[in-house]
């Protein structure tokens, strides 16, 4: 499963943040915003401090792409 980001960097945008006000808002290192922008997985506890300077919930700023089609089998 694939972690994807982009909700967070649109929310950036409507709040009139940049990533580096973000990243001192927080006080999350300079690695772990390179590991966000890359859509690399982070700590649930860096996604906590985002979610409490956003004022959001951790659906508003990450989503979860599956690697592969979930094939559902029929029922016999």
């Amino acid at each position: 499963m694939a972690t994807n980001y982009n909700s967070l960097w649109k929310k950036l945008i409507d709040k009139g943040m940049s990533k580096t006000d973000l990243r001192i808002a927080t006080g999350m290192s300079s690695g772990t915003l390179a590991r966000l922008s890359k859509c690399e997985p982070v700590e649930t506890t860096t996604l906590e401090k985002i979610c409490r300077v956003l004022q959001c919930n951790i659906g508003d700023i990450v989503d979860f792409v599956p690697d592969e089609p979930i094939v559902m089998q029929e029922k016999s």
